[in-house]
């Protein structure tokens, strides 16, 4: 009778020492549950449950999770809030541009064409006189 105390006593000692090395081995964020160091506290404070606890409810899947891939730089023509934001760049500039000469034809009009002799250049033709 004695012999099967000290077979159980031993086999205890065995999960608990197991159940602890594998718990400082595993990654702190693959660890499920509760923290790393709460797992120690426990397979060290309440021997044969926390270590069966951790085997139960703490230790990483065996099946490995998918990594998240981490982001790497990407090529301008690759990247939709880059292409985006050159849109709006070129319709506000087109606007601009289409504005401007509406106001251009309004005085030419305004002035009867005394515009081109005060010295001002037509937004459609800018080269030179």
């Amino acid at each position: 009778m004695v012999r099967v105390y000290i077979l159980l006593v031993v086999v205890a000692v065995a999960v608990i020492v197991y159940a602890l090395i594998e718990c400082t081995r595993s990654r702190p964020r693959e660890v499920r549950s509760i923290s790393k160091p709460a797992w120690i506290l426990t397979i060290l404070l309440v021997p044969l449950i926390g270590a069966l606890l951790w085997f139960l409810f703490g230790r990483p899947r065996s099946t490995p999770q998918p990594q998240v891939q981490q982001r790497r730089p990407m090529a301008p023509d690759d990247d939709v809030a880059f292409l985006r934001k050159l849109e709006h760049q070129r319709r506000v500039q087109q606007r601009e541009a289409e504005r401007q000469k509406r106001e251009y034809e309004a005085r030419k009009k305004e002035q009867g064409g005394a515009a081109d002799k005060l010295g001002e250049q037509d937004p459609d033709n800018p080269g030179p006189r």
